[in-house]
């Protein structure tokens, strides 16, 4: 087997099992082996998903195509859409795709199973399934996570750690200089999410808050200025160099802003409202795209210039996926995407249901909840 970083945070032991509960956090040890899930990982996705629901559903349903064109101003929604969302939630899903793909490598060395094989049943059963997504939300990024991670992903975990961070600065500056952002990121923040796992950088998260205070002060730093100039050239900067720098800049701020509330006796409410579409992620990507591509349909939103119309649609659509979620999550331990997604990945059928007298809420064999120090 090849050698790897004798800094690389894969071997650890396995910290205890964190969860809240009304009346305060309780702690239980995880059974050997268990890769158990991150808090602050399936909250950030869920507030990924908010984000990016903002972002997709006007071009997904073709929203005012058949009105005259109007310019990006910040009198009109469209104008604070790129200032705020646009490119802003993307790069968080993307480097959280990148973690999550390297997290699963440390729980296929745990399981003493061949973790690149592994990785690559997981790649390549991703693949089908964002090409078919394809086809109701052309640009859509599943398919370009399997690509990038079979192209460049997979081949980096025979590469030092360094490297691969090294690699993650390099890709994500070319991109940034050549294309203004978009896709062209993501396999940059892929090997950025590889770096951070492989620098034990993950495992920490809710565990200080000195680290995101820091960084959210650098990140500040940097939007500010970029959001500045983008809003000098706003109806031109939907990918430009000023435009991928504030986004970048302020997903660093929104991450950091979320890392430290949940450190916070805001903890309780963050996990309650986004931890169940985040634990839900795949599912609630993908289904949200029907749901729109009908609301659009109906409502012949083409046609239409009620942004107040197409914000209240996007918002019942997370609440309907939140509900869901919820209800879901009662009975089983994972959505139905992610148990056929793990299903192939494991080339085993996977446990499904959750243990009698289990709540979703409750500590099993695959959560943590990091952060004791709440509250």
């Amino acid at each position: 087997m090849p050698a790897r970083d004798d800094g690389d945070a894969v071997t650890r032991r396995l910290p205890a099992v964190v969860d809240v509960h009304p009346e305060g956090s309780r702690t239980r040890e995880a059974p050997l082996g268990a890769r158990p899930r991150i808090l602050a990982l399936d909250v950030l996705r869920g507030f990924a998903l908010c984000g990016i629901i903002l972002v997709n559903i006007a071009p997904v349903t073709s929203f005012g195509r058949e009105l005259p064109p109007s310019p990006t101003t910040l009198q009109d929604p469209t104008g604070w859409l790129q200032l705020l969302v646009q490119q802003r939630f993307f790069p968080l899903f993307s480097l959280l795709f990148g973690i999550s793909f390297s997290l699963l490598l440390e729980s296929a060395r745990q399981r003493g199973a061949r973790e690149r094989v592994v990785l690559l049943r997981r790649l390549i059963v991703l693949l089908p399934l964002g090409v078919l997504h394809q086809l109701l939300q052309p640009g859509e990024a599943l398919t370009f996570y399997a690509l990038f991670g079979l192209l460049i992903l997979l081949p980096s975990t025979w590469l030092p750690r360094w490297a691969v961070a090294l690699g993650a600065g390099l890709l994500v500056s070319v991109a940034v200089l050549l294309t203004g952002g978009g896709l062209p990121l993501v396999p940059g923040l892929l090997l950025l999410g590889s770096a951070l796992v492989r620098y034990g950088v993950v495992d920490r998260w809710g565990s200080t808050t000195r680290g995101p205070a820091v960084l959210l002060l650098l990140f500040t730093v940097v939007a500010v200025p970029a959001l500045v100039q983008q809003v000098r050239t706003l109806p031109q900067s939907g990918f430009s160099i000023s435009s991928a720098v504030a986004g970048l800049a302020l997903a660093g701020v929104y991450t950091t802003m979320v890392l430290l509330l949940l450190r916070t006796r805001l903890q309780r409410t963050l996990a309650t409202g986004f931890r169940p579409l985040g634990r839900m992620a795949l599912t609630n990507y993908v289904s949200a795209t029907p749901l729109m591509l009908f609301a659009g349909h109906a409502l012949d939103w083409p046609r239409s210039d009620s942004w107040a119309q197409l914000f209240l649609v996007a918002v019942g659509i997370l609440v309907i996926q939140w509900v869901f979620s919820v209800l879901w999550l009662r009975r089983f331990r994972q959505g139905p995407l992610e148990y056929l997604w793990r299903t192939a990945t494991w080339m085993q059928a996977q446990p499904m249901k959750r243990p009698v007298g289990t709540a979703a809420g409750a500590v099993d064999d695959d959560v943590r909840l990091q952060e004791r120090g709440a509250g």
